[in-house]
């Protein structure tokens, strides 16, 4: 009887807590691609280019370095009068539902949609997808397609 119990028990377990957050698989760089793919060229910011994310520059693109990472990236353009920025981080493997919440959280808080010169991103927008967490700050219209591009990833 107590075997039984113990399974029964172990099985509630498991489908309550589930089985961890869904890893999104590809390259980050892969899934930047895809964030932009409905955007025409002639709508993307000029000179627009990828840097990796490093503990030394991450503060620099999300206002804070108090989250638990694994790899991130962030696409803004090298002209710094254009208010864009979308940055993709992908959490630490260990990192549960209640984790990215909390990072979507502090990133929301600290996120600075005037951090470049003479502009400001019209909209704010943290949202994420499994282990992924998206940050992105730009004129309405990009922040929408790419929102919903993110949410068409897996």
């Amino acid at each position: 009887m107590k075997t039984k119990l113990l399974i029964v028990m172990t099985c509630v377990f498991l489908i309550l807590t589930g089985c961890g957050v869904k890893h999104v698989n590809g390259e980050l760089e892969d899934i930047m691609v895809k964030l932009y793919s409905d955007i025409s060229e002639e709508e993307l910011p000029m000179m627009l280019q990828n840097t990796e994310l490093t503990e030394e520059n991450i503060e620099n693109y999300i206002g804070t370095k108090d989250i638990k990472w694994s790899e991130a990236i962030v696409s803004e353009s090298m002209v710094g009068s254009i208010a864009h920025s979308v940055v993709l981080i992908r959490m630490s493997e260990d990192a549960s539902e209640k984790d990215i919440e909390e990072a979507k959280e502090i990133i929301k808080e600290n996120a600075n949609p005037n951090k470049w010169i003479c502009v400001t991103a019209d909209k704010v927008e943290v949202i994420s997808n499994g282990d992924l967490i998206l940050l992105v700050m730009s004129d309405e219209e990009k922040v929408t397609t790419i929102s919903e591009n993110f949410s068409k990833i897996n």
